[in-house]
């Protein structure tokens, strides 16, 4: 019984340190997409909004995590965005379309 509450709480903590390091890899992506789309990246922060499982190219499962980030063009603005890591890889990304600010 001991056993099982050990590895019950190695896995926890684990999935804890992953997570982390999922989100700070979440935080570079998002900052690299808004800087690609001339896009500040506002809190510079993101949210996990949904953790599921999904399978890579290879068949693996992985775990498949959403996080949300709010980014500005102008300053004035607040454009809701999204991107998906499957594992460590950028799966899928959106930012809605904006007005460009003239300089």
């Amino acid at each position: 019984m001991e056993m099982i509450l050990i590895i019950i709480l190695l896995a926890i903590g684990w999935f804890w340190i992953d997570s982390l390091n999922k989100r700070e890899r979440a935080i570079l992506l998002g900052s690299e997409l808004s800087a690609r789309f001339n896009l500040q990246l506002l809190d510079e922060s993101v949210a996990c909004s949904r953790i599921w499982l999904g399978r890579n190219r290879r068949g693996h499962v992985q775990f498949l995590r959403t996080y949300e980030f709010d980014v500005s063009a102008s300053g004035n603005d607040r454009l809701h965005c999204q991107l998906m890591l499957l594992g460590n890889q950028l799966g899928y990304w959106h930012i809605p379309p904006y007005l460009q600010p003239v300089n």
